[in-house]
């Protein structure tokens, strides 16, 4: 009845009125359009021209007058502004989509067995390179060892990530091309060893030793790698990702696909935090198209919570002593944060342990001084000590939080950190009050690239799987609409883009996604089988039928 009346009604519309219509070239009615504004206003139908939203509105208002070269009727359906993920690796979920998939893997067996298998499959390939292992998902979780890579592959060089890449194992080979030897010690790393022999497994700072070595990605790796994720990426909603560390030699690489037309996605691009990207860019002012805006730096504090390098004010948990490591001096922060303070760049660190993130804020606030506008950013902010909360407010840091993060980790989070510190890791909710706002992002590949998991997880806090009952730590749950925020319009805020996306108004950019059921008001079960019908970037379809 309702397709009918809609039918009805535009039938009524183009051949009665005598009104003169603006013409537009897409038109979007009878849908349930959450506009994201301030007030979080529900449309039914919008209007678009050159790329960008001219009309919001009822359905009958809009086409009345309105007079589109396409019309799109949404049957109902909910239409929201693009997902965008406010913290991932685009680059590097692409370069990992052609390298050893190793994520899920139960066994260190299961990891060999797909090595061998890719090796197979490359037999011309000098390097192999894989990512995904979690050792967390091991019997016993023990780290493994190169023995059994050393002995299937003699004279190939292996090198593989863990599945957050703050950790890696390399069979002999490797290690003779980078040089590594038992006992080098490495700033912000460990070389592992047992018996005083090499292990082959490195630890953050150790793992660039070897990845130093792999040769630089050709202009066809780069549009092979990127056109791939992004077909990914529409299909999950994602119309906008923030990469986070990039050479400026990806962003080059980025900006000549976008250019040529190859590549739609936008990109709102951190470079890491290395000279040679800095002698690039700082000092100069930002660079910015319609589709790539570079304007943020990226350090890393510490390691990851899982490989037990992040940095914490007290000892492991589950290894006593031992209290993670910053991958840099201080004075390293210090200075980034000295430079970066005089020009529009934003500065944004990668901080999981409670040390981490107490030492960040703390070099924030020397040169933030209080309330600002700089939107400086904290990456992930896992695991804050209860008196450092206060900090992100009081000088208007941002923290950038990943929901699934939350339950991936808490399968064994609360073995490092204990019963006590685990409730103050994940706190989304708390970190949200801090500025009335909060990016959220996945971290992919670290994570899943789904829109729809981010969604579940900050608001139902459980997994794919729907554990645990009742949720983890439901306390710092999001609300749906918080969540939405935290995924449209905060997330475009996070990278100063609020004025042209994030939501859907007037006069920002036409970049929206329909979903086959309302996630804001659907039984919370059911939210995780949630799937896209349609992904625009620019009123212009880029997934769906």
């Amino acid at each position: 009845m309702r397709i009918l009346l809609s039918f009805f009604l535009i039938f009524i519309l183009v051949f009665s009125s005598c009104r003169n219509r603006q013409n537009v070239d897409l038109i979007v009615h009878n849908g349930k359009v959450y506009t994201v504004d301030s007030g979080f206003s529900i449309a039914e139908a919008f209007a678009v021209k050159d790329g960008k939203i001219v009309a919001v509105g009822k359905t009958y208002d809009i086409l009345y007058k309105y007079k589109g070269a396409e019309l799109i009727d949404a049957r109902g359906n909910a239409i929201y502004p693009g997902f965008i993920d406010a913290h991932a690796h685009f680059v590097g979920y692409g370069r990992s989509l052609f390298e050893v998939n190793l994520f899920g893997c139960n066994n260190w067996d299961e990891v060999l067995a797909r090595v061998k298998k890719f090796a197979g499959e490359h037999p011309n390939d000098i390097w192999i390179r894989g990512r995904g292992w979690d050792q967390n998902n091991f019997p016993l979780q023990a780290y493994p060892d190169n023995t059994q890579l050393d002995v299937l592959f003699p004279g190939k060089a292996v090198l593989l990530d863990r599945v957050d890449g703050h950790a890696a194992i390399a069979n002999t080979k490797a290690l003779e091309l980078g040089h590594v030897v038992a006992g080098q010690a490495v700033s912000g790393g460990s070389i592992e060893t047992k018996n005083g022999k090499l292990t082959g497994l490195l630890i953050d700072n150790a793992v660039d030793i070897l990845s130093s070595l792999i040769p630089r990605p050709s202009a066809a790796d780069y549009e092979k790698w990127l056109t791939t994720a992004e077909k990914n990426c529409f299909q999950q909603g994602l119309t906008t990702i923030t990469d986070c560390g990039l050479m400026y030699y990806e962003v080059a690489a980025i900006d000549s696909l976008q250019q040529r037309g190859k590549l739609q996605m936008r990109i709102y691009a951190m470079l890491t935090d290395s000279p040679a990207n800095f002698e690039r860019y700082i000092g100069k002012a930002t660079y910015k198209t319609d589709r790539l805006y570079v304007r943020g730096v990226k350090a890393y504090a510490d390691g990851a919570l899982g490989s037990r390098g992040a940095c914490l004010l007290a000892p492991y948990s589950d290894k006593a002593g031992w209290q993670g490591f910053l991958l840099n001096p201080v004075s390293h922060y210090d200075s980034l944060a000295k430079m970066l303070s005089i020009t529009d760049f934003q500065m944004c660190t990668h901080a999981i342990g409670d040390s981490g993130n107490r030492i960040i804020l703390s070099v924030y606030a020397k040169y933030l001084n209080g309330k600002n506008d700089k939107r400086w950013r904290i990456e992930h902010a896992q695991f804050v000590n209860a008196a450092d909360y206060n900090l992100f407010g009081k000088n208007a840091v941002i923290p950038s939080v990943q929901p699934t993060h939350a339950t991936s980790d808490m399968h064994w989070a609360g073995e490092r950190l204990g019963t006590a510190r685990l409730k103050y890791a994940y706190a989304y909710r708390s970190l949200l009050e801090q500025n009335g706002w909060l990016p959220l992002g996945t971290d992919f590949p670290v994570e899943d690239i789904s829109t729809v998991k981010t969604f579940y997880a900050a608001v139902v806090r459980k997994d794919g799987k729907g554990y645990p009952q009742g949720g983890f730590q439901k306390e710092n749950a999001l609300t749906r609409e918080q969540a939405l925020r935290g995924m449209t319009i905060w997330a475009a805020k996070a990278g100063f883009m609020e004025k042209e996306t994030g939501s859907l108004e007037p006069g920002k950019k036409a970049d929206f996604v329909i979903l086959n059921a309302d996630i804001m008001q659907i039984p919370e079960d059911a939210i995780i089988q949630t799937q896209v019908f349609g992904t625009f970037i620019g009123g212009k379809k880029v997934y769906g039928n």
